[in-house]
């Protein structure tokens, strides 16, 4: 969604780049390419004349004029804005001293009210609790139902005793499902309102009236990141109409130019909560102010990785697979445990998702967006018409197990054959680094097999580089080494020490290169 404004605003900060002193008329034109950016990717205008304001105003400051870096401590200020802008801290969901805890959903009809239930249900029941959606939307045809499918796909319970499609009265409804969730133990009520096509009088006082019957804990408004600043203008007729505590952004990874999402908390004055950013159930999570800045800036967002990464993976096993990477060459590593982790990666998401979270990628856009998620699934087909003995040797494949094991898998000899070389040169690389080899031409890490020791051998080797005798040739290494040295300092197009070269300038390993196209 932030694309277009990501690379408008890499290009701006790059023109910074290598600037000792920045003048007056480098923060004017580089203030002037920020409020371009933002007024094409659609944020509200109040919005970004105070943005640029303050911007402008700590540029010029003596925070930046005394900096070591200026065009750093320019970026680092546009960080701290967006932040700023898009609520500060990360606003935490407030729960009931005496449970039940009822959450309140309004918005517009197509925004996304009874697919969001159904993911912030299931995102609870991941944090321990007991959630009941409770279907109040009785006016649009088949809600109640199509509630009741997404509480079954979510695993949460459901409460609909009302037909809908016009029939029933929802503030009752809202009642009894308060006693209901009291009586089943369920320590959470989540309340989905109907929506309409526009605001009206109608829809508002329905709103407050199961607002007043039940006097919700938090009032969610839901919008669909997609409507641009229509959503800012709804968000205040909402906010002084019904009220509420808290956004909900849905359809996040929609190609909007994401103006919503920049502006509706600056405007209304309510933080965004959450973001749904995909189709399946747990394409949903809290919203970090500062994390989503970072992904802005083209920084990624190494937390929520991280995040991921905590949630799906076992720490045991990811102990046990280090210990068998460990052993000499990772001999001991097998194509079953290679398919172990390769599942363990995909239940983290979408892979083109989880590598848009690494810093830098976003100068690979295209090759992400290329990525064939099928591969994955082809490569388990592929180790999983092997015998136990094959892939726990496979050494033991040659010609006619090539064979059979591409027509066990529907794939052509070649693909067995680049898989098997593909995983012992990802082994032996993964062996290097656990041994603390580390990646070609990088010192080894103490503690890990490549300790002091291994990093003085480097440093003599290097250090007994013989100069060449001629005084010509000397003069033209002299030089490209200096030419290095400074490419390596000035960084990337955001200042980041050593980021002197993008994503696209590394060799990739080959297992990863048939992702990226």
């Amino acid at each position: 969604m932030f694309d277009t404004l990501s690379d408008r605003l890499a290009a701006t900060f790059k023109n910074l780049r290598g600037k000792g002193r920045l003048s007056e008329a480098d923060i004017d034109a580089t203030a002037r390419e920020i409020r371009i950016a933002l007024l094409e990717a659609d944020v509200a205008l109040p919005v970004v004349r105070s943005f640029i304001k303050q911007v402008k105003e700590r540029s010029l400051g003596a925070e930046v004029s005394q900096a070591l870096n200026p065009a750093q401590q320019v970026i680092k200020i546009v960080n701290d804005e967006l932040v700023s802008i898009l609520g500060g801290e990360t606003r935490r969901l407030r729960f009931a001293k005496t449970a039940p805890t009822v959450i309140m959903l309004a918005g517009l009809q197509g925004a996304g009210k009874t697919t969001l239930a159904g993911k912030l249900g299931l995102w609870l029941k991941g944090q321990g609790h007991s959630p009941l959606l409770v279907a109040c939307d009785l006016q649009r045809p088949n809600a109640v139902n199509q509630l009741s499918v997404v509480a079954d796909r979510a695993g949460v319970a459901f409460y609909g005793p009302q037909p809908g499609n016009g029939v029933g009265d929802p503030v009752q409804v809202a009642k009894d499902s308060i006693e209901y969730a009291r009586t089943k133990m369920y320590d959470i009520v989540i309340v989905d309102t109907a929506g309409r096509l526009g605001i009206d009088q109608e829809l508002m006082q329905q709103a407050a009236d199961i607002r007043d019957a039940v006097s919700p804990d938090e009032i969610l408004f839901v919008v669909d990141a997609m409507i641009g600043q229509d959503a800012v203008n709804t968000a205040e007729a909402f906010r002084d109409g019904v009220g509420f505590d808290g956004v909900v952004l849905s359809k996040l990874d929609g190609d909007a130019r994401g103006g919503a999402a920049l502006s509706i908390a600056h405007v209304t004055g309510k933080q965004i909560m959450f973001a749904s950013n995909g189709e399946k159930l747990d394409d949903f999570d809290a919203f970090h102010p500062d994390r989503m800045a970072s992904r802005i800036l083209g920084m990624g967002d190494m937390m929520s990785l991280i995040e991921k990464a905590q949630q799906t993976f076992d720490e045991e096993e990811a102990a046990k697979m280090a210990s068998k990477l460990a052993s000499k060459k990772g001999q001991d590593f097998t194509l079953d445990d290679f398919l172990a982790q390769m599942e363990q990666v995909r239940k983290m998401g979408s892979i083109s998702k989880l590598l848009g979270m690494l810093p830098g990628m976003g100068q690979m856009k295209e090759q992400i967006a290329n990525i064939d998620e099928r591969d994955v699934d082809r490569t388990a087909a592929i180790i999983k018409s092997m015998t136990p003995a094959e892939r726990q040797d496979p050494t033991l494949i040659n010609g006619s197990r090539r064979a059979r094991i591409a027509k066990g898998s529907g794939v052509e000899v070649s693909a067995v054959k680049g898989l098997v070389e593909r995983f012992f040169e990802a082994r032996k690389m993964m062996s290097r680094m656990a041994q603390g080899g580390g990646l070609p031409g990088m010192p080894g890490i103490p503690g890990m097999g490549g300790g002091p020791g291994r990093q003085k051998k480097q440093i003599k080797q290097a250090k007994g580089k013989r100069k060449s005798g001629n005084p010509m040739k000397r003069k033209a290494e002299e030089q490209a080494a200096q030419e290095k040295r400074e490419q390596a300092q000035q960084g990337g197009a955001f200042g980041l020490p050593g980021a002197g070269q993008g994503p696209q300038d590394f060799e990739l390993p080959d297992e990863f290169k048939k992702f990226m196209g």
